[in-house]
């Protein structure tokens, strides 16, 4: 038996052409892409060793629905689960697909949620089938049930009458009590590998007497996440808005608001030539085309992946997620940066993401961060003629300072206040660490930023003096923070340190420190002649923070 065969099985005429119902799998036969679970369904239900409750999850549109409709036929045709009726319905499998079957029951959790809906449920169940062999109670999202009706479901989930089976359905398996989850037989779909749901959908197209490309198939593929509902509903949006036969990728772009990859990776290209105005027409374009700022943002982040780990990608893996001109552009444009450099990028571009928002127009948001970003590679461009490619430690210290520039971990010190507080001589500080600021800059320079995080937010000090620390009793801080600490200050300072913990109540955390003196800066501001004018000028404006510039 194949388990790989696309298409449909032609049934009673279907009142709905959507294309989603049109080709949804009526059999084992149909499905594409869970074969192994397909298969070992079928023979559970050849052997009669199917479980009292099946579990099917996964994302949207991977086939959960119809897998507990092909079970409930396979458990109850007429024509047995061997000779499963494919064209010629009978009378179950016919009233299953059509939602009127007398003892299958398909229930949507979302809007039948109380423990009163389950007991009716449960009274129900108490009753032998009438003209099928099983009873089939399916549940889809069944994460959307109370506490109090799983509750109700528990004993006769283990241990149901023998007509009785229930199949479930869900995107969010965590939010149901493992108790449930344990009394099932759980399949976790998967998402549709691409090269399977490229050759559906192709398949499809042909039946539908369309002509498609394969580059616009490929698109629907990426855009569908492996979702087969949602390529058919992309595929059905795409014939119905071309009355034209043929159907090319520029239009199915203009429809879906798809920005082909190659306009991001050109982008990229100026931005490291610093054509500041070439990058904002550029960008400008892409708005115009109908790219939000929060999508931009994100296949920003998906191209500084690929240049950064271009060299583990193989051409023909099956996400068609890179196109060989894209392939080889990357490729090139990798080796023209530093590992530091990307990750500097992609630390700079999530931070924009998590303030977007504070702007009333996003898109003023994007065109400043390509400025920043353009100055922050004309840096690293003149910083990398001043080094010499065979002292890694004056790499280290301008890639160092680079992170310092643009802030992206929060720190107001500049690089030059850290190098007089800290010689370093191989790995052994020099200088004596004399208070936690210094520490936590210690930290920010040796990369440990688990310490520095737990330092800022955890730690309530009491004492910092003389090699030793003291600091209040603090449940929030991780249960290793004082054998690590004293381990990393033995090595860098080549001196045993003291760490105690004290019941005496201690300063609050640098973190809370930060946050007041914020707030105070931000009151003084504000009764100052320069607030005055700007909110004369600019009665919109919202003051959110205050940063201290050198000259």
């Amino acid at each position: 038996m194949s388990f790989f065969q696309v298409g449909r099985s032609p049934i009673m005429k279907i009142k709905s052409e959507v294309l989603a119902l049109k080709y949804r799998p009526q059999s084992f036969n149909d499905l594409i892409g869970q074969e192994e679970i397909a298969k070992t369904i079928y023979n559970s239900i050849k052997i009669n060793k199917s479980p009292n409750a099946y579990l099917f999850t996964g994302i949207r549109g991977v086939g959960k629905t119809t897998f507990a409709r092909i079970v409930a036929k396979a458990l109850n045709c007429k024509n047995g689960i061997e000779n499963l009726c494919n064209k010629n319905f009978c009378e179950n499998c016919a009233s299953i697909i059509n939602s009127n079957h007398i003892d299958v029951l398909e229930i949507d959790a979302a809007s039948k949620t109380g423990v009163d809906d389950v007991r009716e449920l449960l009274e129900f169940s108490r009753y032998a089938p009438s003209v099928a062999k099983y009873k089939v109670f399916i549940i889809d999202e069944v994460h959307m049930l109370s506490k109090q009706a799983f509750n109700a479901l528990l004993k006769t989930l283990e241990e149901p009458p023998e007509y009785l089976k229930f199949i479930f359905a869900t995107t969010e398996v965590k939010k149901i009590p493992i108790t449930v989850v344990s009394r099932c037989q759980r399949y976790d779909l998967l998402r549709i590998r691409s090269e399977i749901l490229f050759k559906f959908i192709k398949h499809v197209a042909i039946k539908e007497n369309k002509s498609i490309d394969d580059d616009s198939i490929k698109l629907i593929v990426k855009i569908s996440e492996g979702s087969v509902r949602d390529a058919l509903s992309l595929l059905d949006r795409a014939l119905i808005s071309n009355s034209e036969n043929k159907i090319s990728i520029e239009h199915l772009q203009n429809i879906f608001g798809y920005v082909d990859r190659s306009s991001y990776i050109n982008l990229f290209k100026l931005i490291f030539n610093g054509d500041e105005p070439s990058v904002l027409n550029h960008y400008r374009s892409l708005y115009d085309s109908g790219v939000e700022p929060q999508v931009f943002l994100n296949e920003f982040l998906e191209i500084l992946y690929y240049i950064k780990n271009i060299s583990y990608i193989n051409l023909d893996s099956s996400s068609f997620s890179l196109n060989d001109n894209d392939y080889n552009n990357i490729k090139s444009l990798s080796k023209e940066l530093l590992t530091s450099e990307v990750l500097l990028f992609w630390e700079f571009t999530l931070k924009v993401i998590k303030e977007i928002h504070l702007v009333r127009n996003p898109n003023l948001s994007i065109e400043m961060f390509l400025i920043q970003l353009m100055y922050l590679s004309s840096k690293n461009k003149s910083n990398k003629m001043k080094i010499n490619k065979n002292n890694k430690s004056d790499i280290f210290i301008n890639q160092t300072k680079q992170i310092k520039q643009v802030d992206t971990i929060d720190q107001i010190k500049n690089i030059k206040q850290e190098e007089e507080k800290i010689e370093k001589k191989g790995d052994v500080i020099t200088k004596n660490i004399k208070n936690i600021d210094e520490l936590i800059l210690v930290c920010l320079e040796k990369k440990e930023m688990r310490l520095k995080y737990e330092l800022e937010n955890n730690v309530n000090l009491i004492s910092f003096a003389n090699n030793r620390i003291e600091i209040s009793f603090n449940e929030k801080l991780n249960k290793d923070f004082v054998k690590s600490l004293s381990e990393k200050l033995y090595n860098w300072t080549n001196t045993r340190w003291i760490i105690s913990f004290s019941k005496r109540q201690g300063e609050i955390t640098k973190k809370v420190k930060d946050r007041n003196l914020k707030i105070e800066n931000i009151k003084k501001f504000k009764k100052t002649n320069n607030y005055s004018e700007l909110i004369e000028n600019l009665p919109d404006i919202e003051l959110t923070d205050i940063i201290q510039k050198d000259d």
